[in-house]
């Protein structure tokens, strides 16, 4: 049974694709909480859409890089009553660099972020969603998870591929108890993304039509979860990537996908 008012965790709303859910899932009658390392954005972010949409959101700031932090953050729920009925799992960022130039906590800290919390969230959070017969998750990967691998940002590719794979066995396992999943895969979006990895100057040289809005691709992953589709790319010319990378040979599809790369990044994470 659907709740008269869903209540919709969303990680890393501090900013971009997040706080784009937070608002697009405020405006449908959803409360909310919001978790990131940013408090300060957070509150601000919750008190305007208090106002503007009279949710009611709970703000619950959380680090996603310690082994300990979906725990906590589940108990914290519990701790107030909170069911949630909405996991946008959203939090992550990119590790610039060759894979050897970074130090292995940094990578191990990657992996926890963006595969480890998002599954053990999953994990905690199902067992409610399907007591109670509703629940959606989305899982934030990227059109990086579903083409060929490139140099440089190693490990994003290989996360997001298992985002992906991770949210299609568990589309299945759920389908019948109410829960919809999906791997939510956008391409480039404006978000803050390439200003914290110090890619912006290179991403500008991108054509405008290969960007979408933050907006943009929470409005399709809303839309994607709400109809059970397991995996959705995000924006047309994104769809036509995939397309067309499932339809070259794999040897063709890889030299592509590294030629292009090397034109908006390095394997060592330099700006070439």
């Amino acid at each position: 049974m659907i709740p008269e008012h869903p209540l919709s965790l969303v990680t890393g709303a501090s900013s971009g694709i997040g706080a784009a859910f937070a608002e697009a899932l405020a405006a449908r009658g959803h409360d909310l909480v919001l978790t990131a390392r940013r408090a300060d954005r957070m509150h601000a972010l919750a008190a305007r859409l208090h106002q503007q949409y009279g949710c009611t959101p709970t703000v619950l700031p959380v680090d996603l890089s310690t082994d300990a932090a979906p725990q906590h953050l589940h108990e914290a729920l519990l701790e107030r009553g909170l069911h949630v009925d909405w996991l946008i799992n959203n939090a992550g960022y990119g590790v610039p660099g060759g894979f050897i130039a970074n130090a292995w906590p940094i990578h191990a800290q990657f992996l926890q972020v963006l595969v480890t919390a998002p599954i053990e969230l999953a994990w905690r959070l199902l067992p409610g969603m399907r007591e109670r017969g509703y629940g959606r998750i989305v899982n934030v990967a990227s059109l990086a998870g579903l083409v060929p691998g490139t140099a440089g940002h190693t490990l994003y590719a290989p996360a997001k591929a298992m985002l992906i794979k991770f949210s299609e066995g568990l589309a299945l396992e759920n389908r019948g108890h109410g829960v919809n999943v999906c791997a939510l895969c956008p391409g480039f979006t404006r978000t803050e993304f390439h200003d914290v990895t110090g890619t912006r100057t290179v991403m500008n040289r991108l054509p405008g039509f290969a960007w979408q809005t933050a907006e943009a691709v929470a409005r399709e992953g809303i839309a994607a979860v709400e109809r059970g589709a397991p995996v959705h790319v995000s924006g047309r010319v994104n769809r036509v990537i995939k397309t067309v990378f499932k339809l070259l040979p794999d040897r063709l599809a890889f030299r592509l996908s590294a030629r292009e790369a090397k034109r908006y990044r390095s394997a060592d994470g330099a700006q070439p």
